[in-house]
C-alpha cells in the first residue's frame, strides 16, 4: 500500500551570508561542535529544548555541502524520515555566499504540523555562524 503523499514534505531556506562558502562548510564538516559556541542563544536557547541523534550521510568539500539524517530523539517522534542537506555557495558578484538548507521529511501522521518553524531557526542558525566566521577573521 503507497503511503499518502501528504505526509512527504520539502522545506527549503537560502540564507545569503556575508562568510565564504568554504568557511560555512568547514563549521559543519570539521567544526561541529563548535556550532553551539557560535550560535548559543539558537542551539541551546530556541523554544522547547528538543535532542537529536543524526549520522552524516554526506560531505562534499568541493560543493560545500553537507548531509545528515536524523536517526534518534524527539524529531523521530513526530517523522519518520528527517534529511537536512546544508550547502553553501560562493556569490556570483563580491564577497559572501548563499546558503540553502533542503530539508526532506516523512511525518507519521497528518496530525504532525508542516515543520515551517524552522524556518526561522536555520535563518538565525546561519546568521549566527556568519557573525562567528567574521569575528574569526
Amino acid at each position: 500500500m503507497a503511503e499518502p503523499s501528504s505526509l512527504l514534505g520539502k522545506l527549503e531556506i537560502e540564507v545569503e551570508i556575508k562568510a565564504s562558502a568554504e568557511k560555512f562548510h568547514h563549521m559543519f564538516a570539521e567544526r561541529p561542535h563548535h556550532i553551539p559556541k557560535a550560535t548559543p542563544g539558537h542551539i541551546k536557547g530556541y523554544g522547547e529544548p528538543k535532542v537529536a541523534k543524526d549520522i552524516i550521510e554526506a560531505v562534499d568539500r568541493e560543493k560545500n555541502l553537507f548531509k545528515m539524517r536524523v536517526i534518534e530523539g524527539d524529531l523521530m517522534k513526530e517523522y519518520k524520515n528527517f534529511v537536512l542537506t546544508i550547502q553553501a555557495i560562493p556569490k556570483h558578484e563580491g564577497s559572501g555566499s548563499i546558503v540553502n538548507w533542503h530539508i526532506e521529511y516523512e511525518k507519521i501522521s497528518e496530525e504532525v504540523a508542516h515543520p515551517e518553524t524552522l524556518v526561522q531557526l536555520l535563518t538565525e542558525l546561519s546568521q549566527g555562524i556568519d557573525e562567528h566566521l567574521l569575528v574569526e577573521d
